[in-house]
């Protein structure tokens, strides 16, 4: 599958197993609170998601950075890209899911993202391309990157076969006029021929006169 505006934010779109994701916010910015941190990532950057299998999503641990659904209140089905903090368990031992926080801001995010939700685990990012992704999804970047070009590749096109036309045209009538002019010297050469014989079998006549 081709990389394209259509791949970014889908969740159900992958490229050689990874997907890609705009982040809305800078909760995962470098700052006094992470800057011994190795992963920094900001607003407008993109986040490449590896994609993982169900039994892969239950054996996340603390330190590793997924994106996921949230079900947190205020932001209910947004893609959010936090690292785990803790893995939770039941009073039984059962497998709950995790507590995800933002590193710029230290606050642990209210709901357990559940494996269900998780999406993917982060492998890198692409600086500064989700503005343009997300300027291309609107009206005006649709049409200035997407419609103008994509109509002056129809017109270039288009112009091109015109002119090959007119190329191929060109070449039949110059090929028909060299083969018409063609035809005339053959036609000429024969008159010319035909003129010689008669000359010379009016000469040969004129010959046995003077002789009789």
């Amino acid at each position: 599958m081709i990389f394209t505006v259509a791949t970014v934010d889908k969740h159900d779109r992958t490229v050689f197993g990874y997907k890609f994701y705009i982040v809305q916010s800078d909760s995962m910015s470098e700052s006094e609170l992470n800057k011994d941190m190795d992963v920094h990532f900001n607003a407008g950057d993109i986040v490449i998601v590896d994609e993982l299998t169900d039994k892969e999503k239950t054996q996340l641990k603390a330190g590793d950075i997924i994106s996921f659904i949230s079900t947190n209140d205020d932001s209910v089905g947004e893609t959010i890209t936090h690292m785990i903090k803790s893995v939770e368990y039941d009073e039984r031992g059962n497998f709950l899911g995790y507590k995800t926080f933002g590193k710029n801001k230290g606050k642990i995010d209210k709901a357990t993202v559940e494996p269900s939700f998780v999406l993917g685990k982060y492998s890198a990012r692409l600086p500064m391309l989700g503005y343009f992704f997300a300027f291309v999804k609107t009206t005006t970047g649709y049409i200035t990157c997407i419609l103008v070009p994509f109509l002056l590749l129809i017109l270039y096109n288009g112009a091109n076969i015109v002119r090959l036309l007119l190329g191929s045209s060109r070449e039949k009538r110059a090929a028909r006029d060299a083969e018409h002019r063609a035809e005339v010297d053959s036609e000429r050469r024969k008159n010319e021929e035909m003129k010689r014989e008669l000359e010379e079998l009016r000469a040969r006549l004129n010959d046995k006169k003077r002789h009789k």
